[in-house]
């Protein structure tokens, strides 16, 4: 069977495209960031000779949970700026092994690397988002800077986090009515960090890694992003109104459940007053 190219396939031309918007938004500088797209055997299949494994690569986690699944990965030590103009390099299609202990490299990360070192944090996202919602497809990390900065100067009680972030822009509540998650900080790329996050995954598909970034989910790299881009827009917001002298008005929590109404969503039970 002829492969066709898998560069000019739609996961890895949607990869491309979206690592180059998070780097020009800033939000991935350096080698800051990581992606994980989870695929069917029938995606991947016309693209990868699925029995030509080029490399076994240990993973620090039990991912039996996950055993044959496919991803499409960003690699450890990658920059964003630099996947579009060379995929093969920068990411890296792998299945997890059957006994979950490792995970077969099947095209991509040319110069012998490894998936991101985020990657065990990634997995364990992937099932618990799974478990409530079986057609989530996508994680993904960056280092938005405004709410970034946030961190620093708002409390990270989630409750009100949330509310602040609903009351700072008029679609936040719709795109994200369950609100956002937070964790204590955590020493990055660690099963402690992956641990936390998923636990939280549970009940929010955004959560806000302290002093450090967020890691949104999906069903798609459209939704997970246009989720991270709503969150930071706001917190854009608040960083402008406090350099401006703070707030002098809000959107009421009665306008918030107007919103809530109108669009049909279901705001976390408990933030409204």
């Amino acid at each position: 069977m002829i492969m066709q190219n898998i560069v000019e396939s739609q996961f890895v031309r949607e990869m491309c495209e979206i690592t180059q918007v998070m780097y020009r938004r800033n939000w991935d500088e350096r080698n800051g960031g990581n992606i994980t797209l989870l695929l069917t055997e029938e995606e991947v299949s016309p693209y990868a000779n699925l029995t030509d494994i080029k490399r076994t690569i240990p993973v620090d986690f039990d991912a039996r949970a996950l055993a044959g699944k496919y991803f499409l990965v960003t690699g450890s030590g990658k920059y964003f700026k630099n996947v579009e103009k060379d995929p093969e390099y920068n990411l890296g299609l792998i299945r997890v092994s059957e006994q979950g202990n490792g995970v077969e490299l099947l095209w991509g990360l040319t110069d012998g690397s490894v998936p991101t070192s985020e990657l065990p944090s990634h997995f364990q996202s992937h099932i618990a988002r799974l478990s409530v919602d079986p057609e989530n497809r996508v994680i993904m990390h960056c280092h938005a800077t405004h709410l970034l900065a946030m961190t620093f100067t708002h409390s990270l009680d989630e409750k009100e986090l949330t509310r602040k972030l609903w009351k700072l822009c008029t679609e936040c509540i719709v795109v994200f009515p369950e609100g956002v998650s937070t964790i204590p900080w955590i020493v990055p790329g660690t099963n402690e960090i992956g641990e936390a996050t998923s636990e939280k995954m549970k009940e929010t598909r955004l959560v806000v890694w302290p002093y450090h970034g967020i890691y949104g989910a999906g069903q798609t790299m459209e939704e997970t992003f246009g989720l991270i881009e709503t969150v930071e827009k706001a917190a854009e917001v608040y960083t402008h109104i406090q350099a401006q002298g703070g707030m002098k008005a809000e959107i009421s929590d009665e306008q918030l459940k107007q919103l809530a109404d109108r669009f049909g969503v279901e705001p976390r039970a408990g933030y409204l007053n």
